[in-house]
């Protein structure tokens, strides 16, 4: 490891805003570790490296261990000998009394990387849901990892390349479904695995420990089973030795985790939330207020102005660290900056309910789909949701002009079972814009890049051997390790981080998703009311008038903001990163140019590769300097509080 001592130290450095308050090294003949700390428990005390007893194991980790508490108790009464308070300790000694195994005893989020020296083995775990990231780059004799792709690359030690089937997935889904990523060599450990790495003789093998489909069945009354396992997560997550905020919508799942976080640390959490001027349909700042007075939290807001929108996208296209086409992640960004800014480092955010309790549309005509498949029924395929002549209801006169319009360009929407072999579910591919990008990757690659990409199969991810079995439960695996992980659970991770902010999800709990499939199994509920269970255990926690409000999340009004967004930059696309290395035919940036393509097709189609420009920019540079892009905020912030519980911000412990 010594040679490459450095390399692993600029990479350390890389990743300031994942951990501004210190950092750590272990080093020897083999193994180098480094990590940025941001400090939420023991602050004085848990600094790393971590070690056991005899300083045989060495630990690094990033994220939380929710119940450090019971299982400190339960390993000190093995004899085991704490030296610090931090959560993370606890990983060490549970690894002395199972090895591997000790993932299993673990409930939070988080990523390690433990040595045990006298055994000559690596561990690098990772939580099960997928919270915290762990990115890989092999070659003979070496394993590279670290926390954020780009900071990877700043090691000098990566060469950056895209990966022409990557980028194929990403045009299809908007982002890149794991374990791949957009540069070649270089893959994510998937969400509940582990690698293990023997030096002697060097063997380096990959377990899935975890899998959400395989929960046992659970009886009960799905009611009083949710609802209890939401005042236990309750009481886990709202565990820390600093302040902690909830990023509040109007919504129901941001309202219940403010009511149980408020409830297990009452008067000490705060609420934070977006805004737009004017106050269009999309704010919900007004509604966040009052559930935030209701619970006696402190109340921060903050306005996105489309100008800021508009200049951070470069900055915001690269923080994301993987290549994201998703507009809503300025709201993720605003508010944990929002959060920096109040001196609030741990930030709660509802995500994960919609995926585990049918909470999108799309997902439930997807399941009816694939159930009339399943069937093999003829006269059930007329009652199949996707076979509608206009498929989301869009029978307006526009709606029909923009639709031959595309028909003329080339492209209309079929049957997205049309040509599919009988292993593929109808899951993703019933999308409009998954549709469309199998039109746009043959109109703007060049052949070369076009062929080599669309060797890629992007229906591969839902193709499953028949018999299917269980499809409700399926689904709701498919759609935790595709749409959350990939576009939820990334983007809130690295735009919090990005802050220095750490961001918390509470409905993305490993033992809430598993009761959820668990209950699934007995009692199937994809037919009842959207998110039936979830409501009905919150249902003296939500207000009745926010239970059946249209879902906002932070949803911006995005359409306002896409052409300013495009003409901002769409020049840059014709002498760019993308055209001069092959991956964006000249023919195709051109066209993106011109003002006369505002139809949706096209709309989309700048968007994904405008992002996907300004990150190829960033990881090139960082790749090929070792340089960090600043995090520096060039436009005004404008913000407000009001603070109406007694007292001061203070810490507490957890």
């Amino acid at each position: 490891a010594g040679k490459h001592a450095e390399a692993v130290r600029r990479m350390n450095r890389s990743m300031v805003h994942r951990g501004p308050d210190g950092d750590g090294e272990y080093s020897d003949r083999h193994v180098h570790l480094a990590m940025r700390r941001l400090s939420i428990i023991d602050l004085e005390g848990g600094w790393q490296p971590l070690y056991n007893e005899d300083r045989s194991i060495a630990l690094v980790a990033n994220g939380e261990v929710y119940n450090h508490v019971e299982l400190r108790a339960s390993l000190e009464a093995r004899g085991h000998r704490f030296t610090t308070h931090s959560d993370c300790e606890t990983i060490l000694h549970l690894y002395e009394e199972h090895g591997a195994d000790c993932l299993h005893h673990l409930r939070g989020m988080y990523a390690f990387a433990l040595y045990d020296i006298r055994a000559g083995r690596v561990l690098i775990g990772r939580d099960r849901m997928g919270e915290k990231p762990v990115y890989l780059y092999e070659r003979p004799g070496e394993v590279w990892f670290c926390s954020e792709l780009r900071c990877l690359l700043t090691s000098g030690q990566v060469p950056f390349e895209l990966d022409p089937g990557s980028v194929n997935l990403y045009y299809h889904y908007n982002y890149i479904p794991e374990p791949r990523t957009a540069v070649k060599g270089v893959r994510k450990l998937p969400a509940g695995s582990y690698l293990m790495i023997d030096l002697k003789p060097w063997r380096v093998t990959e377990h899935r420990y975890w899998r959400l489909s395989d929960a046992p069945p659970v009886e009960g009354d799905p009611v009083r089973l949710i609802r209890g396992e939401l005042d236990r997560i309750g009481e886990l997550v709202t565990r820390a030795d600093v302040p902690i905020g909830v990023a509040l919508s109007g919504g129901v799942d941001s309202t219940l985790i403010a009511a149980i976080a408020a409830g297990h640390r009452p008067g000490l959490v705060h609420a934070l939330t977006v805004g737009y001027p004017g106050r269009p349909d999309q704010d919900e700042r007004s509604v966040a207020a009052r559930t935030a007075k209701r619970l006696g939290m402190p109340f921060h807001e903050v306005e996105i102005h489309t100008r800021e929108v508009v200049e951070l996208f470069p900055e915001r296209a690269l923080w994301r660290d993987d290549p994201i086409a998703d507009t809503a992640g300025h709201g993720y960004y605003a508010v944990s900056r929002l959060a920096k800014a109040n001196g609030i480092p741990v930030l709660l955010q509802g995500q994960g309910a919609d995926e585990l309790f049918w909470g999108y549309g799309w997902v439930r005509s997807a399941l009816e789909a694939s159930l009339v498949k399943q069937s093999g029924d003829p006269a059930s395929r007329r009652k199949d949701p996707y076979r509608r002549l206009f498929p989301n209801g869009a029978g307006s006169l526009r709606s029909m002009a923009s639709r031959t319009a595309q028909w003329l360009l080339g492209w209309s929407r079929g049957h997205p079972d049309e040509g599919a072999p009988e292993d593929q579910l109808i899951f993703y591919n019933g999308n409009s814009s998954y549709q469309r990008a199998r039109w746009l990757v043959r109109r703007v690659f060049p052949p070369e890049f076009s062929a080599r990409a669309i060797a890629t199969d992007p229906a591969e991810i839902f193709r499953r051997p028949r018999p299917w079995g269980n499809l409700p439960v399926m689904f709701t695996e498919l759609m935790c390790e595709t749409y959350l992980l990939e576009n939820g659970i990334v983007q809130g991770d690295r735009l919090s981080m990005i802050n220095s902010v750490e961001l918390r999800l509470p409905l993305c709990d490993y033992r809430l998703a598993e009761l959820a499939v668990g209950l699934r199994k007995v009692y199937p509920d994809h037919r009842l009311p959207y998110k039936h269970w979830l409501k009905a255990a919150a249902h003296d926690l939500v207000p009745t008038e926010l239970m059946n409000r249209p879902k906002q999340g932070f949803t911006p009004p995005h359409k306002s903001w896409m052409t300013p967004l495009t003409d901002a930059y769409r020049l840059s696309l014709e002498d760019g990163y993308l055209v001069n290395h092959g991956v964006l035919a000249p023919k195709a940036a051109a066209e993106m140019t011109n003002h006369r393509f505002r139809l949706p097709i096209w709309t989309e189609a700048i968007y994904k590769t405008l992002v996907l420009e300004f990150w190829c920019r960033g990881m090139s540079a960082a790749a090929s300097s070792g340089g960090v892009m600043e995090h520096t905020h060039r436009v005004p912030f404008h913000t407000s509080s009001q603070v109406e519980s007694p007292g001061p911000r203070r810490a507490w412990a957890g």
